[in-house]
């Protein structure tokens, strides 16, 4: 084989080695942008409207293992919302967090399952836990000012790119 080829081969090689440890040392760094998604809190009894948030949707691996851990702050009515292929058991911790959320679960349907209140913290990291196909993290205390639970459903409005 030609020098020239093993050569320019070893620094391809090289290249991608180099370009797969930034990638898992800042993973934020392979996202290109968001979709958008206009989520709506509705009471599970009466259907009233509680809070609309407009949220980044993250609906792939590499989005919903960064998470919001590249962010510096959310507005009040900002959020993001992971979406999942089915209706599971899932965890969610703080990683990397600057601030503190609500994360709230809801099944396939919509539904809110859960609602937890988490803060930033250092390792080892709490498992906030519950069963939903979506997962909404948005400014803490946002639940109990708009006063939504377990029972209340979250409606998703169709998603565009950001």
């Amino acid at each position: 084989m030609n020098r020239r080829l093993i050569g320019v081969a070893a620094a391809l090689a090289l290249i991608a080695l180099a370009g797969a440890a930034v990638a898992a040392t800042s993973p934020a760094l392979l996202i290109t942008g968001y979709d958008t998604a206009t989520v709506e809190a509705v009471d599970g009894d009466t259907g009233e409207s509680l809070a609309t948030v407009d949220a980044r949707v993250a609906d792939g691996f590499v989005k919903r293992y960064v998470g919001l851990s590249a962010t510096e702050e959310l507005d009040a009515a900002e959020g993001m919302l992971f979406v999942h292929a089915d209706s599971a058991e899932r965890a969610y911790v703080m990683r990397d967090m600057a601030f503190a959320l609500d994360i709230v679960f809801a099944d396939a349907n919509g539904t809110v399952t859960t609602i937890h209140e988490a803060a930033p913290e250092s390792r080892p990291l709490t498992r906030y836990e519950g069963t939903g196909r979506y997962v909404l993290e948005v400014p803490r205390g946002w639940s109990d000012r708009h006063g939504v639970d377990p029972g209340d459903r979250l409606v998703i409005e169709d998603r565009e790119r950001a």
